[in-house]
């Protein structure tokens, strides 16, 4: 008897199931978020881990030796003392050393397709935690306090909310050009920029967040017991935010994304000779290259779209995961 009912309090212990596993189980339900899961996954691998792998450099030309017909790379002519006479290899096409053949300008397209998915990425994390840590902490700030300090909030979100955000980054584009600032160091000022501008549209949902959770009976009690302010954020309203949080970054991550490629086609982006998928696409602009090198170009797009089309599957995901009343 006694055995039996010690089998019954484990099946009862194991059948008590965290808040953490319920939302890991009704994520994994989600097929097209463990898809998105697996495509970011395997793009984080290709970008971070691919280029240790890859034979070729992100700024390595290729040349074609007029006298024997062989390719040979930038570095190995310069080591042989060999560069004249040369001709750049453009617009290769795919082969068994070229996978996705050579770009215009005679660089291997695959590599800087992984040099390239790096600088996205990281444009698109470091836009996200600057706008989430302004965000959230003004947002929560406002929320919390209320009165004169939300209202100031506020209207400073207004007056973010009405700027214009591709003129104004254009007009950014051409200061850092008068101002000759390094490509390399053109896409960190951007950076900033834009987690500065996106700040507002957090600040507003998590205000709101805060101002329900603020009137809810356990935070009048916690307030009742004499709690400090800071314990109360720290242990009581920001695990209650955190959930809105995490579905907004993984929704903004592809917007971010998609926002740089688009900057980067228009050239206010990243500079050449460094690569990100935007700046890669740019090459369309050219119609030779549009109609008859779609392996230029047709790359980095595939690889926009399934990445920002993650992103928004995993959001997805994560949001139904956290409210299942939302489940459709």
């Amino acid at each position: 008897m006694e055995n039996k009912d010690k089998n019954q309090e484990k099946e009862n212990i194991q059948a008590i199931q965290t808040p953490g596993s319920l939302i890991m189980k009704r994520f994994l339900k989600n097929k097209l978020a463990v898809v998105g899961l697996f495509i970011i996954a395997f793009i984080l691998v290709f970008c971070l881990i691919g280029p240790f792998f890859s034979p070729y450099g992100e700024y390595e030309l290729f040349y074609i030796d007029p006298s024997t017909g062989q390719e040979v790379s930038m570095q190995d002519a310069t080591n042989s003392n060999q560069t004249a006479g040369l001709e750049l290899n453009l617009k290769a096409p795919i082969s068994s050393k070229h996978w996705l053949g050579t770009d215009a300008d005679g660089r291997d397209v695959f590599t800087r397709l992984m040099y390239g998915g790096r600088i996205s990425l990281m444009f698109g994390f470091c836009v996200v935690i600057l706008e989430l840590i302004l965000g959230v902490t003004l947002g929560g700030i406002a929320g919390y306090y209320g009165k004169w300090i939300d209202m100031l909030i506020m209207r400073i979100v207004d007056i973010f909310y009405c700027i214009p955000f591709l003129p104004l980054m254009l007009m950014i584009s051409g200061v850092m050009a008068t101002m000759k600032v390094p490509p390399q160091n053109k896409i960190y000022v951007l950076m900033i920029i834009m987690g500065v501008l996106k700040w507002a549209s957090v600040a507003r949902l998590v205000r709101g967040q805060v101002l329900s959770i603020r009137e809810m009976e356990y935070m009048q009690a916690a307030k009742s017991c004499g709690l400090k302010t800071s314990r109360i954020i720290l242990k009581h309203l920001i695990p209650n935010v955190t959930s809105i949080i995490i579905v907004m970054a993984t929704m903004d991550l592809g917007s971010v994304i998609l926002t740089e490629s688009a900057l980067s086609f228009l050239g206010v982006g990243l500079s050449f000779p460094y690569a990100s998928w935007g700046n890669m696409v740019n090459a369309v602009t050219d119609s030779v290259i549009m109609q008859n090198y779609i392996n230029i170009w047709l790359p980095p797009g595939i690889a926009i779209l399934f990445l920002v089309m993650a992103f928004n599957f995993v959001g997805d995901g994560l949001r139904d995961a956290f409210d299942p009343k939302m489940k459709r």
